[in-house]
C-alpha cells in the first residue's frame, strides 16, 4: 500500500477512472455486437456514437473507431 499522500490519492483516482473506462468499454462492445447481430440504422447510429465517444476520451484509438465504423457500415450496405 502507498504511504505518500499523493500516492494514496492516485490510487483513489485510478479506481474511479478504471471503473469509468470499464463502463465505457462495455457500452462500446455491446453496441458493436448489437449492430453486428442486427444491422439496422438505429443500431448503427448507437454504435457510431459509442465509438466516437470512446475515441474522444482516448479509450480506443481514433483509427480503430474509424475502422470499426467502416466495417459496420459495410454490413448495413450489403443487407
Amino acid at each position: 500500500m502507498p504511504i505518500i499522500k499523493s500516492a494514496i490519492k492516485k490510487v483513489r483516482k485510478d479506481k474511479v477512472r478504471t471503473a469509468r473506462n470499464k463502463k465505457r468499454a462495455q457500452s462500446v462492445k455491446t453496441a458493436v455486437k448489437t449492430t453486428r447481430r442486427s444491422p439496422v440504422a438505429k443500431n448503427l447510429t448507437a454504435a457510431f456514437s459509442a465509438l466516437d465517444k470512446a475515441a474522444k476520451v482516448k479509450l480506443i484509438h481514433k483509427n480503430k473507431a474509424s475502422r470499426l465504423k467502416s466495417r459496420l457500415s459495410k454490413l448495413l450496405a450489403s443487407k
